[in-house]
C-alpha cells in the first residue's frame, strides 16, 4: 500500500479496517492517526495499558533509473543475505516495522500482555504533524514503547527538542563598477546537524566569516553557503572588494590553519578576481562578517547525566541572499528546555546588537532523560535475559515523536528501540530479518513483564 508522507489515506483506512475486522475499538482522527485498542489477556486484564507507537508514513526515494510511482505502485521486496530490501526504492522499514510488530500483537491469540493501545501516526518524516495532533485523552496507557530506532540493543531514553532561528540583515546597496574577488570554501564533509554535530566538523559558513575577517577592509557584494538548516554546510562563498587582500595568505589560512583545525574535512579554497556591480553599505557588511565570526556554532553543552552525549547545539545551516536581504538560518537543538531557550536568546541578542532582525519558528519539544524510569530498568533487564547481551542506554541529539508525545502525556513512561536497519531514506535501505526476530522476542517478553 503506498504510504509516503501526506499520502497516508489508503494505509490509514486499511488500519481502521484491520481493527474493525477483529472487533477491536478503533479510532481515526482528522490527521489520519489511528489508535487500535486490545484488552489485556487472561491475568493481565487489570494491568495498566501499554501504548505501542510508530508512524505509518515513509520517505519515498528511488534510484535515478527507476520509474516507480510512490503515489500508486507497490514496493517490490527482495531478501539478500538475510536482509529485506525493496527494489530500487526505499523500503519503508522506517517505520513500517513498528506498524507490523504492533499489528502482530493485535492479531495474536497466544501472547500474554496487558491492555494494548497501538498508536500509528502520520507525517512523521515531514515535521511530526501527526504526533502533534494526537489527542492524549483517547488513550489510557501509562507506558509507551516507541519502535522507531534503528540499532538493536540500543535503548533511547531522551531526544533533543529544536527550534529554527532566522536572522535577517537588510543592507543598502550602491551601484559600482569595480574589480573585486570571489572567495569559495568547499569540499567539507558536512553531515546531519543532530546526529553528526558531535563529530565537530567544519562549518563552511563560519569559516568563510573568519576568512573575511582575517582579510580585513572587506565590503560585501554577495554571500551564500549551505543548503539546509539541519545540515552542516559543506561550502560557502562571498563576492567582495578589498584593498588589502593577499590571495596567497587567504589560501594558506584555509588550506593550512583551517585544515589543521579540522583534519577530517577535505576542504578546498579558491580565490579569483571578478567584476563587482554593486556593494553593500560598509556598516552592514561589517556587521554581517562580525555576526558570522561571533555566532555560536556546533556543540554548546554536553549532558551531565550521560557520557559523550550532546545536550545542546546550534547549526548555522544556511546563508543566503533573499533579494537585497542577507538571511542566516540556524537549527537549535537541546534535550534541556532551559538550554534551548538560553541558546536561542544568545543568538537573537547578538543579532539585535548587530542591527539584524531575529525570528523564531518551528519549535518542537525535547524528551528529557528520566533516571528513575521503571520502563527503562525493566526493558534493560528483559533484553539481557532474552539475548544474553548487554544493552546500551543512549540519548539521541535529534527529534523523536516521543518529545511531542511526552509533552502531551507527561506522566507516561517512555522508551524507544528497534531492530537493525541501515541506509534509511535511501534506495539501499535494508532491514535485518534476524534482528527483527530478536527484537520481536524481546518485545513479547517485555509485554509479559509489564
Amino acid at each position: 500500500i503506498p504510504r509516503t508522507s501526506y499520502n497516508e489515506k489508503q494505509i490509514s483506512d486499511w488500519l481502521v479496517k484491520f481493527g474493525n475486522d477483529r472487533g477491536l475499538e478503533t479510532i481515526q482522527d482528522e490527521e489520519l492517526n489511528v489508535i487500535i485498542k486490545k484488552p489485556g489477556t487472561k491475568g493481565y486484564e487489570d494491568k495498566e495499558a501499554v501504548i505501542l507507537q510508530g508512524h505509518m508514513d515513509m520517505v519515498g526515494e528511488k534510484s535515478s533509473d527507476s520509474d516507480h510511482d510512490f503515489e500508486k505502485d507497490p514496493l517490490k521486496l527482495r531478501v539478500v543475505d538475510g536482509h529485506l530490501f525493496a527494489t530500487d526504492t526505499t523500503l519503508g522499514g522506517d517505520n513500517g516495522i513498528a506498524v507490523a510488530m504492533g499489528l502482530a500483537v493485535l492479531d495474536s491469540d497466544d501472547l500474554e500482555h496487558p491492555p494494548i493501545e497501538l498508536l500509528v501516526t502520520t507525517a512523521e518524516e515531514v515535521g511530526m504533524d501527526g504526533a502533534a495532533a494526537v489527542d492524549p485523552k483517547l488513550m489510557d496507557g501509562t507506558r509507551l514503547l516507541n519502535i522507531d530506532s534503528e540499532e538493536e540493543g540500543i535503548f533511547f531514553v531522551s531526544c533533543a527538542g529544536g527550534r529554527v532561528l532566522k536572522i535577517t540583515f537588510e543592507p543598502e546597496f550602491k551601484e559600482v563598477k569595480e574589480q573585486g574577488y570571489e572567495l569559495s570554501i568547499f569540499g567539507l564533509l558536512g553531515g546531519h546537524s543532530g546526529m553528526e554535530i558531535i563529530k565537530q566538523r567544519g562549518n563552511a559558513v563560519q569559516l568563510l566569516g573568519r576568512a573575511l575577517k582575517e582579510i580585513g577592509d572587506v565590503t560585501l557584494s554577495e554571500i551564500s553557503g549551505g543548503a539546509k538548516h539541519n545540515a552542516i554546510p559543506r561550502d560557502a562563498k562571498a563576492v567582495f572588494t578589498s584593498k588589502s587582500i593577499d590571495q596567497d595568505k587567504v589560501k594558506a589560512l584555509v588550506m593550512e590553519t583551517f585544515a589543521h583545525e579540522y583534519p577530517e574535512d577535505p576542504m578546498e579554497c579558491e580565490v579569483k578576481e571578478v567584476e563587482v556591480s554593486r556593494l553593500m553599505d560598509e556598516k552592514t557588511s561589517a556587521a554581517i562578517i562580525n555576526y558570522l565570526v561571533t555566532m555560536p556554532d556546533g556543540v554548546q553543552t554536553m549532558m551531565k547525566s550521560m557520557e559523550n552525549m550532546v545536550e545542546s547545539s546550534l547549526n548555522s545551516g544556511v546563508l543566503e541572499m533573499d533579494g537585497d536581504k542577507v538571511v542566516i538560518t540556524h537549527a537549535v537543538r537541546s534535550s534541556s528546555p532551559s538550554r534551548k531557550e538560553e541558546l536561542a536568546t544568545r543568538v537573537t541578542t547578538l543579532a539585535q546588537i548587530l542591527g539584524a532582525k531575529a525570528e523564531q519558528f518551528s519549535d518542537y519539544p525535547e524528551w528529557e532523560y528520566d533516571p528513575d524510569s521503571k520502563l527503562k530498568d525493566t526493558s534493560l533487564e528483559v533484553y539481557k535475559k532474552v539475548t544474553g547481551k548487554e544493552p546500551e542506554v543512549k540519548a539521541i541529539h535529534a527529534g523523536l515523536e516521543c518529545g511531542l508525545l511526552k509533552q502531551k502525556m507527561p506522566n507516561v513512561d517512555m522508551i524507544s528501540f528497534g531492530p537493525d536497519m541501515a541506509d534509511v531514506h535511501t534506495p539501499n535501505e535494508h532491514l535485518s530479518i534476524e534482528s527483527v526476530e530478536r527484537t520481536w522476542d524481546f518485545m513479547v517478553e517485555l509485554l509479559k513483564a509489564l
